[in-house]
């Protein structure tokens, strides 16, 4: 089968080539190279979408973002449409829901607050726009992915635990989902055998607090961490570093229940194997 990636030399994107390269034929696709009217759709089944303007240091324009997450991947999916492919699987964000909800699911109302997420959103409107019996759309909305060599919150954990011997962050009984990459590629593979359109929650099946993740990136090192609770440090955080302490303390547990029972899913790695993985180094 053959299959374009998008933001194939990203994360995602080179992550899925790598692990099932003696499954599928992939075709790479980057836009800062090449334009979508020089795509060969020549005996293309799936186009994945992974190509994305995430998260910026410096928050850009929503006309950028839209430009990239709403414009790009709607024009692409037209175009796979009228040249006889198949199936469209876009990789969204859990960033659609915003900010105030804890606990969430397929069903559960989106409310985004920043550019990122609103694009995400209204890229998934009209990509679901272009559903139908002839061009199955599936949508997977992932928490934070994790891995060797990931970005992002995880990665930034992972470093401070090596540096540090003390880490004023223990007792912290949050609960926070997150996902292994190969449990993301499992499901992005499922949903290429099963061609199922709608929108998929994707997630480890087990969260875990602060504490406990940072535990364990400490059993799969070679040095002792000792994670404490200070008094007051909580408080002091949440007053200097509002926005950093609601990513340490907060929940955010996505409950993909339907999602699971719909593609009859079981993920091939628990989050403490996911964990020992990305420390010791993925399979591929």
């Amino acid at each position: 089968m053959k299959v374009l990636v998008t933001g194939a030399n990203g994360y995602v994107g080179s992550s899925i080539i790598k692990l099932y390269k003696d499954k599928y034929n992939f075709q790479k696709f980057s836009l800062l190279s090449k334009k979508l009217e020089d795509i060969n759709f020549l005996d293309i089944n799936t186009v994945i979408h992974c190509a994305a303007l995430v998260h910026q240091k410096t928050e850009q324009a929503y006309k950028k973002y839209n430009e990239i997450n709403v414009e790009y991947p709607v024009k692409l999916a037209k175009l796979a449409k009228t040249n006889g492919v198949k199936q469209f699987i876009f990789i969204s964000t859990i960033a659609i829901y915003g900010e105030d909800l804890e606990k969430l699911d397929e069903n559960s109302n989106c409310n985004p607050i920043t550019s990122y997420g609103k694009s995400k959103l209204e890229a998934e409107k009209q990509l679901l726009e272009l559903n139908d019996e002839t061009f199955v759309v599936s949508i997977i909305r992932p928490p934070m992915v994790y891995g060797k060599n990931a970005p992002g919150n995880i990665d930034s954990l992972v470093k401070l635990v090596k540096k540090l011997s003390i880490i004023p962050l223990g007792k912290i009984q949050n609960k926070r989902s997150f996902l292994y990459i190969e449990n993301l590629c499992y499901l992005i593979d499922e949903l290429i055998k099963q061609k199922e359109s709608g929108v998929f929650l994707a997630s480890d099946d087990e969260p875990v607090s602060t504490s406990k993740l940072i535990e364990l990136i400490d059993e799969n090192l070679e040095k002792k961490v000792y994670i404490i609770k200070i008094p007051f440090f909580e408080s002091l955080l949440k007053f200097l570093k509002p926005l950093f302490h609601k990513k340490l303390y907060q929940n955010l547990e996505v409950d993909n229940t339907t999602t699971k029972e719909k593609l009859n899913l079981i993920n091939p790695y628990s989050v403490e194997e996911g964990i020992k993985l990305m420390m010791k180094g993925d399979k591929f």
